[in-house]
């Protein structure tokens, strides 16, 4: 499928400080669209400037949350070319997210030609180390009509911006609040679909949080609240004895792509790695004892981020020594190494812009 070329081309108006980039809050000057209709499927696919989408209030995606999205980012390497990290993952997650929100798939080809296009075309945004470009795909429902069934039109598109670390810098540890009071997702539902309901239904757990002086909210499972699950912007892995272990996709998980990854570094670096329910009892025993010696959560906007301390209720849990542990640190620079090709990428794992 052609794409056509609407963009303009405009350059930074001054030049990118890697170290000045707060987190989703630049974007570049072009994005993609593409259209489905009922009847029609994908048609009229194009890069155009950044800008407000037209949208009738009646749309359904405005009433009835039908939505989903991903997340990948861009690096630039040192000979300065751009590279996507296993696009191709992310634009699989993204139909998978559309059967269960009952949306249209669109050809994982068609997903990557547009991203790649589109970073072409604006390539001067893409930032030095150890800044990246963050790529946001989404489709929205936007049929003119009411009533609770699947829409018969949607959009998905594309949009781009350098960026930051997620947490604002990327040597700190963060501290977690337990949630009691609520759930994120339950089994049966919408957990593993990366749709906007999910993080909606977070939002007040997370506030709540953020009086309470923590940066995200650990996730317990919606009926026996005793299983971790994930973190808000990301998954979690503990190290166990000596063992990093990540609680298992179960379906109110987001199966994420950086965890996927680290997982194969892990067997890789000869760090005993297992997938395994894990209860908040047995962390607070754990580090209580000093067995649990890391927490830290993966994602792509986190990429590796060590946990400091838990909070659950009034009672506050250090996590080692509070700092970034070793476990933590090797996996970080292993995976940033890779991803800014200034370590081989064995796996295939970087796809060239």
């Amino acid at each position: 499928m052609d794409i056509l070329d609407r963009s303009v081309a405009r350059a930074p108006q001054t030049p990118l400080d890697p170290k000045k980039l707060p987190f989703g809050r630049t974007f570049s000057p072009n994005m993609f669209l593409v259209e489905w209709d009922e009847g029609k499927g994908w048609h009229d696919p194009r890069i155009v400037p950044y800008g407000p989408l037209s949208l009738a209030p009646s749309a359904m995606v405005l009433h009835y949350g039908q939505e989903i999205f991903e997340g990948l980012k861009a690096f630039r390497h040192p000979d300065g070319s751009a590279h996507l990290f296993r696009p191709d993952r992310n634009a699989a997650r993204l139909n998978t997210s559309a059967k269960r929100m009952c949306m249209p798939e669109i050809p994982v080809e068609l997903q990557l030609d547009a991203m790649r296009k589109l970073i072409r075309i604006d390539d001067d945004w893409v930032p030095s180390p150890p800044a990246t470009l963050y790529v946001r795909p989404t489709m929205i429902a936007t049929q003119e009509a009411l009533g609770v069934h699947s829409s018969k039109s949607f959009l998905y598109f594309i949009i781009t911006g350098p960026t930051g670390p997620y947490f604002g810098t990327s040597s700190s540890t963060v501290r977690i609040m337990v949630a009691r009071d609520w759930v994120r997702a339950a089994p049966g539902g919408i957990g593993s679909a990366k749709t906007g309901g999910n993080y909606a239904s977070s939002l007040l757990a997370s506030a709540v949080a953020k009086e309470k002086g923590c940066d995200q909210v650990k996730w317990l499972d919606a009926v026996e609240r005793r299983h971790v699950e994930e973190v808000g912007a990301m998954n979690l892995m503990f190290v166990f004895d000596g063992v990093v272990t990540t609680p298992p996709t179960s379906g109110t998980i987001l199966a994420g792509i950086t965890r996927e990854s680290l997982g194969v570094l892990c067997k890789e670096l000869k760090l005993p790695f297992v997938e395994r329910p894990v209860h908040i009892e047995e962390v607070f025993q754990t580090l209580a004892s000093g067995d649990c010696t890391e927490i830290f959560g993966c994602g792509t906007a986190a990429v590796v981020s060590p946990v400091g301390e838990l909070l659950d209720g009034d009672q506050v849990y250090r996590v080692g020594d509070g700092n970034e542990g070793p476990v933590a640190k090797k996996l970080s620079e292993t995976l940033t190494s890779i991803q800014f090709g200034t370590a081989k990428d064995t796996h295939g794992w970087m796809v060239k812009v």
